[in-house]
């Protein structure tokens, strides 16, 4: 069996153009540095002569020193640590700088395209006459798009992706296989994970002696530009208010996301998140694993949650809280090592010892 490359090699860079893109000192690489060429990036220890990899804190420096890396970006700190044979590439920010140049290297990598590698609308396709697609839109075999639906160019919807009657969907953006679209509008260079459920009903009903009275949801899911949803994510449209995620916010996998939540600008929520309806994220909000956000609380601007943890009462901006339930990061500490203390028996030690005296 031949063991498949599922991204382009990349075009080789110099190491001048390199420490241009990272900031680096060029004229300290020598006169080698504008014919020498790396066409790929690696861990350390995974890295060979032809790879860039980086170095970012004092746990790894054996493997920085036993690295074949032909190039390695690291901190003045730990510069001395490069081996012979590997360029030191001196930056502030060595992992950021690496991103900067695997991005330019695996760019195709940077959004999902079809599953068919096909372009066009497929044979197999379903597209109602009632829908609009502009120019160079991808449609994969057994996808739906129904009536009225609008996409942009650019865009690819994957295969067994179903895209609901009226949902619009911006420019060059990508649908993954077997995502479900209702009720939504999707901006510019979205892009949704395979086995995304969005628009789907909130979870509303009113008790009675009869039962359970499931309560319209009449509003929409508004995805802004730039925003990534991860795979198997689910989001509710909106009861009486639309359910929005800001631009530029990341959502991971198995994120569960209630009807009329607002999410603000560039935010994380990493996986297994659950956010309750009518909860509202401001800017730059991250979210830990596990986090559990009930109804109708805000969290502000800036604010970080620890994972695992349960959030009922309103956040401050710019702060830090965890546990359960979720309080500054201090508090949480000081319980958690008083538990500690009491689980080994400190705390009722102490108390004897006082009361003997």
């Amino acid at each position: 069996m031949n063991d498949p490359l599922f991204h382009p090699v990349p075009a080789a860079l110099t190491l001048a153009e390199i420490a241009a893109m990272v900031g680096a000192d060029a004229a300290a690489l020598g006169p080698d540095a504008a014919s020498v060429r790396l066409s790929g990036v690696a861990s350390l220890e995974e890295a060979g002569p032809h790879d860039l990899a980086f170095m970012d804190g004092a746990r790894n420096v054996p493997a920085l020193r036993a690295t074949r890396a032909g190039a390695c970006l690291v901190t003045e700190r730990f510069a001395a640590h490069v081996p012979v044979g590997t360029v030191a590439l001196r930056v502030a920010k060595p992992h950021a700088g690496f991103v900067t140049v695997a991005r330019r290297l695996y760019a195709s990598s940077l959004q999902p395209g079809s599953m068919f590698g096909q372009a066009g609308v497929a044979a197999g396709a379903m597209v109602h006459p009632q829908a609009r697609l502009e120019a160079d839109v991808t449609v994969d075999p057994g996808a739906v798009i129904g009536a009225g639906a609008e996409i942009g160019t650019g865009t690819v919807i994957a295969a067994g992706a179903v895209i609901g009657q009226g949902v619009r969907i911006g420019r060059f953006c990508s649908i993954g296989a077997g995502v479900t679209l209702q009720h939504t509008l999707v901006g510019d260079r979205v892009i949704i994970h395979p086995g995304a459920r969005i628009g789907q009903d909130g979870f509303g009903y009113v008790g009675g002696a009869r039962g359970h009275a499931k309560i319209p949801q009449i509003a929409r899911v508004i995805l802004q530009d730039d925003v990534e949803i991860g795979a198997s994510t689910t989001i509710d449209r909106g009861g009486l208010r639309d359910t929005v995620i800001g631009e530029g916010t990341k959502i991971d996998n198995l994120v569960q996301i209630a009807h009329n939540v607002v999410i603000g600008r560039h935010c994380i929520v990493v996986s297994q998140a659950g956010i309750a309806g009518s909860a509202t994220l401001g800017d730059f909000v991250m979210l830990g694993g596990q986090v559990g956000v009930i109804g109708h609380v805000h969290i502000g601007d800036g604010a970080r949650i620890a994972a695992s943890s349960n959030v009922k009462d309103d956040v401050p901006p710019g702060v830090e809280w965890g546990g359960s339930p979720a309080k500054p990061m201090r508090d949480w500490f000081r319980e958690v090592m008083a538990v500690q203390r009491l689980g080994r028996g400190e705390i009722g030690a102490r108390r004897g010892e006082q009361q003997g005296q």
